[in-house]
C-alpha cells in the first residue's frame, strides 16, 4: 500500500520560499509518477506540479513556472516541492499524489488530479501579506 506523507508546510510571509517534502513508502515507486496538488477553501483542487520517477522528467503549472520546482532524493524516497517568491494567492492545502505509469494515457493525464489514486493527507501553507 502507498503511504505518502507531507511535512513543511507553515506560515510565510509573502515573497519568502517553503520547501515542501513528500516522503514516500510501501512500493517500489520506479514507474511512478508523483504529483503535487493545492486546494484552498471553496476552491477545486488545482495540479502544481508532477515528475516521472524513472527519468526525472517534470510537468510545472504554467502560472507556477519560474516560482515552483519539483525533485526527487532517489535516496530518501522524497519529492520535494521549492516554492520561491511566495504569494497570498498561494495560500492552500498542498498534498502529494502517486499513480503507476500507465503507457495506454499520455502524460497530459498527469495534470488531472483524477489520474492520480494515491494521496497523502496534505500540509496547510499559509503566505501573509
Amino acid at each position: 500500500q502507498v503511504q505518502l506523507e507531507e511535512s513543511g508546510g507553515g506560515v510565510v510571509q509573502a515573497g519568502g520560499s517553503l520547501r515542501l517534502s513528500c516522503a514516500a513508502s510501501g512500493r517500489t515507486f520506479s514507474n511512478y509518477v508523483m504529483g503535487w496538488f493545492r486546494q484552498a477553501p471553496g476552491k477545486e483542487r488545482e495540479f502544481v506540479a508532477a515528475i516521472r520517477w524513472s527519468n526525472g522528467r517534470t510537468y510545472t503549472a504554467n502560472s507556477m513556472k519560474g516560482r515552483f520546482s519539483i525533485s526527487i532524493d532517489y535516496a530518501k524516497n522524497t519529492v520535494y516541492l521549492q516554492m520561491n517568491s511566495l504569494k497570498p494567492e498561494d495560500t492552500a492545502v498542498y498534498l502529494c499524489a502517486a499513480e503507476p505509469v500507465d503507457t495506454v494515457f499520455s502524460d497530459n493525464y498527469y495534470y488531472q488530479s483524477n489520474y492520480y489514486g494515491s494521496w497523502g493527507r496534505g500540509t496547510q501553507v499559509t503566505v501573509s501579506s
